[in-house]
């Protein structure tokens, strides 16, 4: 986050090219923000960062005061309670109240009409300015006065020195437009690749076989091109891979799909692992494995077709079980806060 935002300050005090590095500082800044969030605040609210409760929920605190996020302790306790238990895909989950009511997603829309809908929001000023008050309002109700003593001395403090340098451009371009929009963006993607629903004629509703059935892992990338095309179509195809490479896979991993997201099947399996920043391998290692007591591993290639791949089971799920009338209890305030589920 740092090198993003010294970055971006630098692009703004010499102006001309040098501007181009605006964007590649909200870039590697947003990137930054995201594994605290993904992979840091999520790992201590298992207490798995240093597996020691005092540090893990100091670092929780903090890192929920600097981006602004629901707080610490009630992230925790929902994450744990309703998401990684037996509620889980069901309308207590956050993550289904953040489809059905947040992006008004619902049962028997085609996969057309969701892209249309998601891109609609990530796009709109008013889901966004909503989304920010709610993260707001989320991280302030019930967190712990450290919490908001980090949140009001670092923004105070940045507010008091960027007044007396005169810097307002490089507070609110070089750190709000990666924490606000761009971070908001990168939630509201990576919510969408998280967890398929349930058939609606699966009738067991337990068990590892069924909660090992609701989490895919998503590989960024695709196949090389064949060795056996002519040359000519060969060389074409090989330039159409490299692109897609560095301009499609490259930016969703590096921006939506941080850290160990792209595993997420793992981290449910095994939640509370030691092993978790090893994640890749160790994902890797229980497939060879056989994945003992849980049903085969399942992938996705590409953000896109994961994306899909949620959709198409969210358009065929159950109305009734999925009946968003019955979430109408939910507060407003809280269900930004469960894109950060």
């Amino acid at each position: 986050m740092a090198l993003g935002v010294a970055a971006g300050c630098t692009g703004i005090a010499f102006g001309g090219a040098w501007l181009l590095l605006v964007p590649a500082g909200w870039a590697i800044t947003l990137h930054g923000m995201r594994n605290l969030r993904m992979m840091i605040y999520h790992q201590c609210s298992h207490r798995n960062m240093y597996r020691t409760r005092r540090l893990d929920t100091a670092i929780g605190r903090a890192t929920s005061g600097l981006l602004v996020i629901q707080n610490f302790e009630r992230y925790s306790r929902e994450h744990v309670s309703d998401h990684h238990a037996a509620h889980h895909m069901t309308l207590r989950d956050p993550t289904v109240q953040a489809f059905l009511i947040s992006l008004d997603l619902h049962p028997g829309m085609t996969r057309r009409q969701m892209w249309r809908r998601v891109l609609g929001k990530t796009l709109s000023p008013w889901f966004h300015l909503n989304f920010a008050i709610a993260r707001a309002r989320s991280f302030w109700s019930g967190s712990a006065r450290s919490e908001k003593a980090v949140c009001v001395v670092l923004y105070a403090g940045a507010a008091a020195v960027t007044a007396a340098t005169g810097t307002w451009a490089q507070l609110l371009i070089v750190w709000f437009v990666p924490l606000v929009p761009l971070f908001q963006v990168s939630n509201t993607l990576r919510l969408c690749v998280k967890h398929t629903f349930p058939a609606p004629d699966l009738t067991v509703r337990r068990g590892k076989e069924y909660f090992g059935g609701l989490t895919n892992a998503i590989f960024i990338g695709e196949a090389a091109p064949a060795a056996a095309l002519p040359p000519v179509r060969r060389a074409a195809a090989w330039v159409r891979w490299s692109l897609r490479m560095l301009l499609v896979h490259a930016p969703a991993r590096y921006l939506v799909l941080t850290g160990d997201t792209v595993v997420h099947d793992f981290h449910h399996r095994y939640p509370s692992t030691p092993k978790w920043s090893n994640y890749i391998f160790e994902r890797q290692a229980d497939l060879e494995n056989g994945s003992p007591g849980w049903p085969p591993y399942k992938q996705a290639w590409g953000l896109v077709p994961a994306i899909n791949l949620v959709f198409d089971s969210l358009s065929v799920a159950d109305p009734k079980e999925f009946n968003v009338t019955r979430l109408r209890e939910v507060s407003k305030r809280e269900l930004f806060a469960a894109f950060d589920d």
